[in-house]
């Protein structure tokens, strides 16, 4: 076996990597020295910015297997046959915490899902719940500010976490997710994954239906509580970054089955509650989860940044017979996830390996910028229409329209019979066992007693009270217990 030789970056050959050239032996360094002045300058350009939520993940490559027939409600070609295999790549993720943050801790989680279809790649870009904070995307900077560091304390401040969600009743559902059993999975093996979104499903006949996704983990699901949680990150803070590595490593690969819940569109516009508000679900008494197939993970990264960090998703990465809702969250999502890449790391990383398609071809004018590798023949041209046989338009829409009627402008979404804040919240209270209902309230308690402003605990204590009495009873007694002790 040859022996491998250190090179620069152009190639030539390293003659010395432990001494820097100098004017002789004790003499300044010399500007000549072409690899001393390489390293130093990529040294200092390699990081990239992180990602602004979900900079923290894990990630690995698996494959997702049709076991059911659903060809009645969607034409994507990899759902068209039971036991069709497509290659993925899913990348795990805390919210509100900075790269370098830790695993166990009480946080949403990222389930974003990349398939390499032979139709292009599909994003599906959910999290370990079901609902969300909030319902327009117009809020979500505000709310990401008071999740992130104080700009003067350098620090998450409960007076901001609790502070926001005085003012924005909605998010008193996803607050009784978080705050619950389920707020800091033991494993990203042990947690579900949801689209959280309402997506839109188109037939081969062209009729519509509105589904929501749920992968439900086969290892069961395991959570930490507040002291399990904070003893584990004292012994590994990336916990769960080293429960993926080594359970792929074993080859004691990780499963889902992904299950769906389907709407008929002509039946969206009279449900109780509004099909496309983020922070509702809809009740599986009124639309069962239908099982579609499984996902396994079975291979890990061999770079984390190339193929992790470097991952980039956006849920308007479609593929024919998938498409959006008018959910308003994921409107905002389909721009603001896809701009946040183009910020990260450059107009062209869809280039990169992780992002490119694997089965199909990208194939179009978009041309230059930075780190551009796709050119094509010398003879191709870069614009449309042409004469010179450039790809052309199909006229086959990926999905059905989406009708919309009335007055431009700022407007709320229409209102439905059940269309409160707080029902659904007092739903998943009184689902809860007695000891999961005592552990909410604790860790309900243990942040809201920190805040400094009455009038913030008082909105907060109204919006669990609306939810249920007991529920609200319960938060504002363990509230006064430690404000008193």
């Amino acid at each position: 076996m040859s022996k491998r030789v250190l090179t620069t970056e152009s190639g030539a050959p390293v003659a010395d990597n432990q001494n820097s050239a100098t004017a002789g032996v004790g003499g300044p360094i010399l500007i000549q020295d072409q690899h001393l002045l390489e390293k130093l300058a990529r040294f200092n350009r390699e990081r990239i910015p992180e990602r602004v939520v979900h900079a923290r993940g894990s990630g690995a490559y698996g494959y997702f297997e049709v076991t059911d027939d659903v060809t009645g409600f969607t034409r994507a070609d990899f759902l068209s046959a039971v036991g069709k295999r497509t290659e993925t790549f899913i990348r795990f993720s805390t919210v509100a915490d900075s790269l370098g943050g830790r695993d166990a801790v009480r946080d949403p989680r990222g389930f974003a899902l990349k398939f390499y279809t032979d139709e292009g790649n599909y994003d599906l870009v959910g999290n370990n719940t079901p609902v969300f904070f909030i319902k327009d995307p117009i809020k979500f900077p505000d709310f990401i500010h008071s999740q992130k560091r104080d700009p003067f304390t350098g620090k998450q401040e409960q007076n901001n976490v609790w502070d926001f969600w005085a003012h924005s009743p909605e998010a008193t559902h996803q607050v009784t997710w978080l705050m619950g059993d389920r707020g800091i999975p033991a494993s990203y093996r042990h947690m579900n994954g949801y689209g959280s979104h309402t997506y839109q499903w188109t037939n081969a006949q062209g009729e519509a239906f509105f589904v929501k996704y749920h992968f439900k983990t086969n290892q069961g699901v395991r959570s930490l509580s507040a002291d399990q949680a904070n003893e584990l990150v004292g012994k590994d803070s990336d916990s769960h970054q080293t429960d993926l590595l080594q359970a792929i490593e074993r080859g004691v690969n990780p499963s889902w089955t992904l299950h769906v819940q389907i709407m008929p569109a002509a039946e969206a516009a009279d449900y109780r509650f509004n099909p496309f508000d983020v922070t509702k679900v809809w009740p599986h008494s009124d639309y069962p989860l239908q099982r579609v197939g499984r996902l396994v993970l079975d291979r890990n990264p061999d770079n984390v940044f190339a193929e992790v960090e470097q991952a980039a998703f956006s849920p308007n990465n479609f593929v024919p017979g998938i498409g959006p809702s008018p959910d308003k969250m994921l409107q905002g999502r389909l721009f603001a996830y896809a701009d946040a890449q183009r910020y990260r790391l450059g107009i062209n990383h869809t280039q990169l390996p992780v992002n490119a398609p694997r089965k199909a071809t990208a194939d179009n004018y978009g041309r230059d910028g930075a780190m551009a590798t796709r050119y094509g023949s010398r003879h191709d041209k870069n614009y449309e229409p042409n004469s010179h046989a450039g790809p052309a338009q199909t006229d086959a829409p990926l999905a059905a329209p989406l009708p919309v009627t009335g007055w431009t402008g700022a407007q709320g979404a229409a209102e439905h019979v059940k269309d409160d804040h707080f029902f659904q919240a007092g739903e998943l209270y009184r689902l809860m066992s007695d000891d999961e209902k005592s552990r909410l309230i604790a860790n309900i308690a243990s942040g809201l007693s920190q805040v400094t402003l009455d009038e913030v605990i008082e909105k907060n204590l109204a919006h669990f009270h609306a939810a249920d009495t007991e529920y609200g009873k319960r938060v504002e007694e363990a509230v006064r217990a430690l404000r008193e002790d």
